[in-house]
């Protein structure tokens, strides 16, 4: 393993002075947001996504990190731009998020645990702004909230099925209001959406200003402004809004920052750690989360259009075990060589060449490698890319860190200096919000139909009366299928999707269309990955990616 520089070496590589550096220890640092003022040329930006999630693994994190090495291994100044891991993942089913193998960000552990106390720092701003909710209801102060239709929830960073539904304020007249409400976790947490959105300080104020977190009596909106909540939000806020800085354990700079889900937000870092790796490197490499119908998608129609960004190119990371899966061998089997199987998957990689091509852009597919690949199965890959049209290459950067990602660097600088383009988004913002999600739903996963619920429709034609028509849409959606259905894999076709709810985060700037039986607020599974883990001899044990 390499050794781990001091930060302020990484960050003197980017050109970041120490009078910009907050440091955490001598190996991770806050970095202020003045750094991004530097009057260099700005970057370019690299998306990194991937087919549909299966339980066989995809690895974008690691595709992401070993392609920031293989650019440095070539000689090119890059940087990462990455999400922060959730608690609830890391002692859950999935695990930490810091990579893998030879591709990893340092330190590992602080990072998939508390890191900077950003997650802590976004969870006590929101439960800031329920509890002085609570307290307006209370004490019937004005505007006077109907405690019926209370809309704020709390968040705990942690996969709690229990807390998905709650009553508080029993216990007689002095505890509170008594009222049905529920936990979400802290990535779906709007404070979340919002630090991630955010363009600076004066940003996030306005934005969580506008955060609607009930109605009045007389059925009037009421936000986080009226509740003069908004000075205290950003108090706790004050830290978290800078980016962080680490490195690979290659050295290579990465800013970590920020984490929403992508099946329950919009699934991508902050804009604020983009512009700064812009601001500082030639290459950024980014990824948005699970699957191109999801984080990239909202990544392209959200962020992109919200923040003036665009990428430079769109890698989309497959890998054959992930395919097999797609092509219906069951997890036991993926070792067995099948390169029919492989075959088998196939659809669902091009439906997701087709979506990347239906925002102008045309993808590199990365072959993430692994050890129980045979030529024959990458061959499969390799031969229905060439018929595609599409550029490939195989990536071995678990094993052999950035020199096994060296030729998937090549590639893309080759591509990006071969086929400039400038990304065109879905939808307009002014279109009606049904036609929105109608066109995300056909074209990115595609759907037959839109059903809308009684009570959506209903909702739609609120949210429209109060003037927020003209916001993007994110759509919540099972991760692990193109359908609302997550048992459905590979490339379904002729199916429907039903819309049962909307929900909005007007500081973040979008609706939420709800498919499906997704949840804001995972549980955990039968063998928890928090039972293996421990603290021996001072060291974190048991920590998945560790």
């Amino acid at each position: 393993m390499s050794s781990v520089r001091p930060i302020t070496e990484v960050a003197r590589d980017l050109g970041i002075g120490e009078e910009h550096l907050v440091p955490y220890g001598s190996d991770k640092a806050k970095v202020r947001l003045a750094a991004a003022a530097n009057g260099r040329p700005r970057g370019r930006l690299v998306l990194v996504s991937a087919i549909t999630p299966t339980s066989a693994g995809e690895g974008k994190t690691t595709t992401s990190i070993g392609l920031a090495q293989g650019l440095a291994k070539i000689g090119e100044s890059v940087c990462l731009a990455l999400r922060e891991p959730s608690l609830g993942p890391t002692f859950g089913k999935k695990g930490g998020a810091t990579g893998g193998g030879r591709s990893i960000v340092v330190p590992t552990v602080d990072i998939n645990l508390h890191f900077t106390g950003d997650f802590h720092a976004i969870t006590s701003a929101n439960n800031l702004l329920a509890a002085m909710l609570d307290n307006h209801v209370y004490h019937h102060k004005s505007p006077k909230v109907d405690p019926r239709r209370v809309l704020w929830r709390r968040v705990i960073d942690l996969n709690d099925r229990a807390l998905r539904h709650t009553i508080v304020g029993l216990g007689g007249k002095l505890e509170g209001v008594p009222r049905e409400t529920g936990f979400d976790i802290t990535p779906a947490s709007e404070v979340m959406a919002i630090l991630c959105l955010a363009e600076g300080e004066a940003d996030l104020r306005a934005r969580l200003g506008r955060i609607l977190v009930g109605f009045t009596y007389d059925d009037e909106p009421v936000v986080a402004a009226d509740l003069k909540a908004v000075g205290a939000m950003m108090v706790l806020l004050r830290d978290a809004l800078m980016p962080n800085l680490v490195q690979t354990i290659e050295g290579v700079p990465a800013f970590i920052h920020g984490g929403p889900f992508a099946n329950i937000a919009h699934g991508c870092n902050s804009v604020l750690a983009t512009k700064m790796a812009l601001a500082h490197a030639d290459w950024v490499i980014t990824e948005a989360g699970f699957g191109f119908d999801l984080g990239a998608e909202k990544f392209f129609d959200i962020k992109c259009q919200s923040a003036d960004l665009d990428a430079a190119a769109v890698v989309l990371v497959a890998t054959v075990r992930a395919l097999k899966r797609h092509g219906g061998v069951p997890q036991k089997k993926l070792g067995d060589e099948s390169p029919q199987a492989v075959a088998k998957g196939l659809p669902n990689l091009h439906k997701h060449i087709q979506n990347i091509q239906a925002f102008g852009e045309i993808p590199i597919v990365a072959l993430n490698r692994f050890s129980t690949d045979t030529e024959a199965e990458v061959d499969v890959v390799r031969r229905a890319c060439a018929e595609a049209g599409v550029p490939f290459a195989v990536s071995d950067h678990f094993e052999r860190g950035g020199e096994g990602a060296m030729d998937l660097a090549r590639t893309l600088c080759e591509h990006c200096e071969q086929s400039p383009s400038r990304f065109r988004p879905l939808y307009d913002w002014s279109e009606p919000i049904p036609t929105k999600i109608e066109k995300v739903a056909r074209t990115m996963y595609g759907a037959s139909e839109v059903v809308l619920s009684k009570l959506a429709e209903t909702q739609i034609k609120r949210l429209t009366e109060l003037g927020y028509g003209g916001l993007p849409v994110c759509i919540a959606k099972a991760p692990t299928s193109l359908t609302d259905d997550p048992r459905i894999a590979g490339r379904p076709e002729g199916f429907d999707v039903t819309v049962r709810s909307m929900e909005l985060a007007a500081g973040a700037g979008f609706v939420i269309p709800l498919l499906g039986d997704v949840m804001r607020m995972p549980g955990l599974p039968l063998a928890p990955q928090a039972e293996v883990m421990d603290l021996v001899d001072g060291e974190t044990v048991g920590l998945m990616g560790a």
